[in-house]
């Protein structure tokens, strides 16, 4: 049987657990073109939150009654594909399941023999090329630039910052709790790191950045977002990423201190990692050297079971994670 996580409600606030029901199928069988994938992991981000509102977005809601949107990594187990061989690794959009089947349209092969499969939906997979074409491109650092990060030890966050050590900038991030401020100087060699949960975020600031900020990579908005508006520096730029402190709000609290970007002639620019698709490739292979030079790190939550699909899910917003958070199908 095929065990899937099937959206039940549209949930208000923090979804609670009958937001979904564990459902069992029987194994989709495959015709002409398809390819039959057993599903190892699959990938946990805030933006399923978002996913899950019937709202005008950039990306339509998962519909009542359907699989819960996710990315994945399997195994192909039965194959009636020319392209497609039983034993190839993909990724795609499999969705909160054990088995998916599909004719292989925006699937990739993967090779677990270069790279832990887990790695295929973090730092290879989407928080990846979010992290790599947001503060390349959208960001646009240079060397000597002061960045601020916040969620800087999630699995965007984590890797944002790194990059922009790669790129001789001046890195501070911003998270939860001294584990992971610890983490992300000791292990992921950051200059600085503030602990949002216990210390004051603005006096923090100012010591860890006295002379402002030239970038601030977004993954919280809310409170944390206007004060870093405070602190901007001539021509800094500003990379939404996403709001992860209010994905559960019924109404999204907006920056106050927006006039800044005025002051300092600054930029704030949201995007969507899927506007650099066809680019994916390049920053793939790129992070792929950095990561064997010991230039950039991976590192991945897992917990394990679709049975365990909520708890699991709300370790988005408790922070009871370190890295990408991942459930292995079991």
């Amino acid at each position: 049987m095929n065990k899937q996580i099937i959206l039940t409600k549209r949930p208000v606030g923090l979804p609670e657990k009958d937001t979904w029901t564990l459902r069992e199928e029987a194994i989709p069988s495959i015709k002409d073109g398809e390819i039959l994938i057993r599903q190892d992991y699959i990938s946990l981000d805030p933006a399923m939150r978002g996913w899950l509102n019937d709202v005008k977005s950039y990306i339509p809601p998962v519909g009542i009654g359907e699989v819960m949107r996710a990315g994945s990594v399997g195994e192909v187990i039965e194959s009636q594909h020319p392209d497609y061989q039983v034993g190839d690794f993909l990724s795609g959009w499999g969705g909160v399941q054990q088995y998916t089947a599909t004719d292989g349209k925006n699937w990739y092969k993967v090779e677990p023999t270069l790279a832990p499969l887990p790695t295929y939906i973090s730092t290879l997979g989407m928080p990846g090329m979010t992290a790599y074409f947001g503060i390349l491109e959208v960001a646009k650092i240079k060397e000597g630039d002061i960045v601020l990060v916040s969620g800087a030890a999630g699995a965007v966050g984590s890797v944002v910052g790194q990059i922009a050590k790669i790129k001789g900038c001046h890195v501070v991030g911003i998270a939860g709790g001294a584990e992971k401020c610890k983490y992300l100087i000791d292990e992921l060699g950051f200059d600085g790191a503030i602990d949002y949960k216990n210390e004051d975020v603005k006096a923090a600031l100012k010591r860890e950045c006295p002379k402002g900020i030239d970038v601030y990579f977004d993954n919280v908005g809310g409170e944390i977002l206007d004060i870093a508006l405070t602190r901007l520096r001539m021509h800094a730029r500003i990379a939404i990423c996403g709001a992860i402190s209010q994905y559960n709000n019924q109404a999204v609290k907006g920056p106050s201190n927006y006039l800044s970007l005025l002051v300092n002639r600054g930029t704030m620019q949201g995007f969507v990692v899927m506007d650099y698709a066809k680019n994916y490739r390049e920053a793939a292979m790129q992070m792929g050297i950095w990561m064997a030079e010991g230039k950039l790190k991976s590192k991945e939550h897992i917990a394990e079971g679709i049975d365990n699909f909520h708890d699991t899910f709300l370790r988005l917003f408790s922070g009871e994670k370190l890295g990408k958070l991942v459930l292995k199908v079991s």
